[in-house]
């Protein structure tokens, strides 16, 4: 799955307002400052808090 350009540009971490990044396996969207992880469930990034993982890359 590929997130598209735009939609990535707009998307920002919930929790500190920041940048977020493709996970390596494209399961996810990862702010890295935060070191969450925001799973994506049918093509969809879930951005929410509460329903995000940790996240322990670098």
């Amino acid at each position: 799955m590929v997130i598209d350009k735009e939609l990535l540009e707009i998307l920002a971490c919930p929790k500190c307002k920041g940048d977020i990044v493709v996970a390596e396996k494209e399961d996810g969207l990862i702010c890295k400052s935060c070191k969450l992880l925001y799973p994506i469930r049918d093509d969809i990034p879930v951005m929410l808090i509460d329903e995000a993982l940790p996240y322990e890359g670098e």
